[in-house]
C-alpha cells in the first residue's frame, strides 16, 4: 500500500470522498470488526496527500507560536486541533471560491491536515515552557545574570527526538485503547464532530470561521498598540527610551488602601495588582472555565494581601550567616514565597489524583500488548507495523540518551532507565487522557524529578532533563492517539494518520526553537521583578530541582512551611473533590489555587474576567455562547500570540536602541 496518495478532481473522486453518513458518537460504540465493516473508508479514499501535509504544516507552524507563548504566560497548553480545523476549512473555501484551489479539501484530508498541525503545535511544545526555561534559569549568577542557552542545534535535536519518541512510543497502544477497549479521548472525539458539522452545516460552519478572524484581527491588533516599542522618549536623564503606544497594564487597583509590610506602605500594583492591557489572558480564562480562574484569583488575592506582606516582614539568619526576608520586594513575592505554595499545591494535587486512578494505573498495564488474536490481513495492511514502533523509538530512545549525557550531566545507564520509565509513565498517560482527557505530563515530570533527585542527587541539569524526557515523549503519544481517535471515528487509515502526525514534528520543531529563542532571548525576561514570561510550569520544575540541590535545610523557614502547607493543602483539595464529587464544582481547585500563587497577579485576574464572561454569555444565551465562546478565544489567543512573536523580534532588532 503505497502511503502518500493523489488529491480528488473530478466529481467521481470527490464523491467517493464524501463524509461517513454515521455520527461519529454512534462510531464510538463500534467493537473493531463492526468498524471496519461499516466506518473504514478503505485505503483507496484520499488522506495523506500533499496539500492536506502542506496546509497542516503551515497551520501547525503557527499554532505552535501560540502554545509557545501561552505556555510561557500561563504555564498552559492549548489542544489545536479544533483551531486548527476551522482555519483549513475556511482557508482552503476561501481559496476555492477564488479560483486558487480546483477542489474542496474532504474530510479525510483535513482529518490528516489536523494531525500534522497538532504534532506541529502541541507535540513539540512541551518541554519548552518547563524544563528548558527552568535550566535556562538555574544557569543564572551574578556574573551572567542572563543565564546560558542551549546551543541551537542541541534544542532542535533534544525537542525533536522528544516529539519522535513519544509518538512511536503510542504505536503499541493504539489498537488496544482505541479499538477493542474504545476509550473515548474526548478531544479527539471533539474534533472529529468539529469535522464532521463542517461538512455537514455549511452555514454554520461560516458562521464560527467569520468569528474566529474578526477575533484574530483583535489579537493581531493587540501587541501593535501594547508591546510594540516603537516611540522614543527622552527620560529625565537625558537617556532615550523606547516605549508603546499604551503601557502592557494599568494600576487600576491603586485606588485600594495602602499595603502596610516591614514598616512601609506598598500600593496594591507594587505587588503586581495591575490590569492587563490584553485580551489574551481573558480568552485563556474563557476557555479554561470559571471555577479554576475564580480560584487563580483567590490564590493571587491571598499571596497580595496575607502571604506577601508576612514573607517580607519574615527574617532569618541563613547558614551563611547573612539576614534575609522570605521576599525582597513586593513586586517578586510571587516568584519568592507564592512558588513555594503554589508548587506543592499541584504538585501533591497532581500526584494524588493520579494515584488514585489507580484502576486506570492496573488496566494501563494489564492491558497492554493485547491485539485482540490474530490480526487478518486487513488489519495488518492498516494498523501501524510493531516494526515501526521497534525501529522509530529505539532510534530515539537511542539519541536521547546520548544527548542528555553529553549535555545534560545524566549518565548513560540513567538516560536509559529515563527512556524506559518514561514507556512505563506515557502508558499511563495515554490512558488517563482517553478516559477523562487529562494528560497527566505534570506529575509524570514531578515523578521522575523525585526519582532522580534520589538517584542522581545534587544534579539540577540531569534532574530536570530526565523529567523533561518523560513530559516531553509522554505529551507527543497522548496527542497522537487523540488525533488517531479522531480519525478512527472518521473512517481514516490510521497508517497514513500517522505518517501525517510525525511530519508535523519537523515544523513544529522549527516553530518552537525560533520561537523560544525570539521570546526568550535571557533569563531576564523570565526572571525580572515583573517579567514578560513568568513561565510558571518551569517555576515548578525548578523549585522542586532547587531542593534537591540546596537542601532543604537551606530554604527559608517560611518557604519550608509553605511547602508543608502547600503539600497538605493539594492533598485535602484533591480528598475533597473524590469524597464528594456532587459538590464538586463548589469545592476549591487545586490547580487554580496553585497557579494563583505562582503568578503575577495581572494574569489570574485577566483569566478571572475572561471566565465570568464566557460564564454569564452561557447563562444569557446557551446556544449563541456553544457557537461562539471556542471560535472567539481560540482567534484572540493565535492572534495575539503569533504578533506577539513577531512584535518580540522587532523589539529586540529593529527597535532595540
Amino acid at each position: 500500500m503505497g502511503l502518500f496518495q493523489k488529491a480528488p478532481t473530478t466529481p467521481e473522486e470527490l464523491e467517493q470522498c464524501h463524509p461517513l453518513q454515521i455520527p461519529p458518537d454512534e462510531v464510538l460504540e463500534f467493537d473493531e470488526k463492526t468498524w471496519y465493516q461499516r466506518a473504514y473508508r478503505g485505503e483507496h479514499v484520499p488522506q495523506l496527500t500533499v496539500r492536506a501535509l502542506i496546509m497542516g504544516s503551515i497551520l501547525g507552524f503557527f499554532l505552535a507560536f501560540t502554545n509557545l507563548y501561552v505556555g510561557l504566560k500561563t504555564g498552559w497548553h492549548l489542544g489545536v486541533a479544533i483551531t486548527a480545523c476551522i482555519l483549513s476549512y475556511s482557508i482552503w473555501s476561501g481559496l476555492q471560491n477564488l479560483g486558487l484551489a480546483k477542489s474542496p479539501m474532504t474530510i479525510l484530508e483535513n482529518n490528516c491536515m489536523q494531525s500534522t498541525a497538532s504534532a506541529a503545535g502541541y507535540s513539540t511544545g512541551g518541554t519548552m515552557v518547563s524544563a528548558i526555561p527552568a535550566l535556562l534559569m538555574l544557569t543564572v549568577t551574578l556574573e551572567n545574570p542572563g543565564g546560558t542557552h542551549i546551543e541551537l542545534w542541541v534544542l532542535a535535536a533534544w525537542t525533536f527526538l522528544l516529539a519522535m519518541l513519544g509518538v512511536f512510543l503510542a504505536i503499541p497502544m493504539k489498537r488496544n485503547m482505541i479499538n477493542q477497549e474504545r476509550l473515548k479521548f474526548p478531544s479527539g472525539t471533539a474534533a472529529a464532530v468539529t469535522l464532521q458539522s463542517l461538512y455537514s452545516e455549511g452555514k454554520e460552519a461560516g458562521r464560527k470561521a467569520k468569528a474566529l478572524f474578526l477575533a484574530g484581527i483583535v489579537g493581531l491588533a493587540t501587541p501593535l498598540v501594547k508591546d510594540l516599542s516603537f516611540l522614543k522618549k527622552v527620560a529625565e536623564d537625558g537617556t532615550a527610551q523606547m516605549h508603546a503606544l499604551i503601557p502592557g497594564y494599568s494600576k487600576i487597583f491603586d485606588w485600594l488602601p495602602p499595603i502596610h509590610a516591614n514598616g512601609k506602605s506598598y500600593a496594591p500594583s507594587d505587588f503586581t495588582m495591575k490590569m492587563e492591557n490584553g485580551f489574551l489572558m481573558v480568552a485563556a480564562g474563557a476557555l479554561v472555565g470559571l471555577r479554576i480562574a475564580i480560584y487563580m484569583a483567590i490564590g493571587g488575592v491571598l499571596l497580595v494581601f496575607w502571604v506577601g506582606p508576612m514573607a517580607l516582614e519574615a527574617e532569618w539568619t541563613n547558614p551563611a550567616g547573612d539576614l534575609v526576608t522570605a521576599a525582597t520586594h513586593p513586586g517578586k513575592a510571587w516568584k519568592e514565597i507564592g512558588v513555594w505554595i503554589g508548587a506543592p499545591i499541584m504538585v501533591s494535587s497532581g500526584l494524588l489524583s493520579f494515584l488514585l486512578q489507580w484502576k486506570t494505573i492496573a488496566r494501563a498495564f494489564t492491558g497492554f500488548g493485547k491485539g485482540g488474536g490474530k490480526e487478518d490481513e486487513l488489519v495488518a495492511k492498516t494498523e501501524v507495523p510493531s516494526s515501526w514502533f521497534f525501529t522509530g523509538a529505539g532510534f530515539a530512545g537511542l539519541l536521547v540518551v546520548f544527548l542528555a549525557y553529553q549535555y545534560f550531566e545524566v549518565p548513560l545507564h540513567m538516560g536509559a532507565l529515563a527512556v524506559v520509565l518514561t514507556f512505563m509513565l506515557a502508558l499511563v498517560a495515554c490512558r488517563a487522557t482517553g478516559e477523562s482527557d487529562i494528560t497527566p505530563t505534570g506529575a509524570m515530570g514531578k515523578i521522575m524529578q523525585l526519582s532522580y533527585g534520589v538517584l542522581v542527587p545534587k544534579n539540577a541539569t540531569a534532574n530536570l532533563m530526565t523529567a523533561g524526557i518523560t513530559a516531553g515523549a509522554a505529551g507527543a503519544s497522548a496527542d497522537l492517539l487523540n488525533d488517531l481517535k479522531s480519525g478512527y471515528l472518521l473512517g481514516a487509515n490510521p497508517r497514513r494518520q500517522f505518517v501525517a502526525q510525525f511530519l508535523g514534528i519537523f515544523t513544529g520543531t522549527l516553530a518552537t526553537v525560533i520561537g523560544f529563542r525570539i521570546l526568550i532571548p535571557d533569563a531576564s525576561v523570565l526572571m525580572g521583578e515583573d517579567p514578560a514570561f513568568p513561565a510558571p510550569a518551569a517555576a515548578q520544575w525548578k523549585a522542586v530541582a532547587d531542593v534537591f540541590v540546596i537542601g532543604f535545610e537551606n530554604l527559608h523557614p517560611m518557604a519550608r512551611q509553605g511547602i508543608f502547607y502547600g503539600l497538605i493543602a493539594g492533598a485535602v483539595m484533591v480528598l475533597a473533590e473524590k469524597i464528594l464529587p456532587k459538590y464538586r464544582k463548589w469545592l476549591p481547585s487545586a490547580t487554580g489555587m496553585g497557579l494563583g500563587f505562582i503568578l503575577p497577579f495581572q494574569y489570574p485576574w485577566a483569566m478571572f474576567l475572561g471566565a465570568l464572561a464566557a460564564y454569564l454569555f452561557h447563562k444569557a444565551n446557551e446556544e449563541q455562547a456553544h457557537r461562539y465562546v471556542v471560535p472567539l478565544a481560540s482567534g484572540i489567543i493565535a492572534g495575539e500570540s503569533i504578533m506577539g512573536v513577531i512584535v518580540a523580534g522587532l523589539n529586540s532588532s529593529v527597535f532595540a536602541g
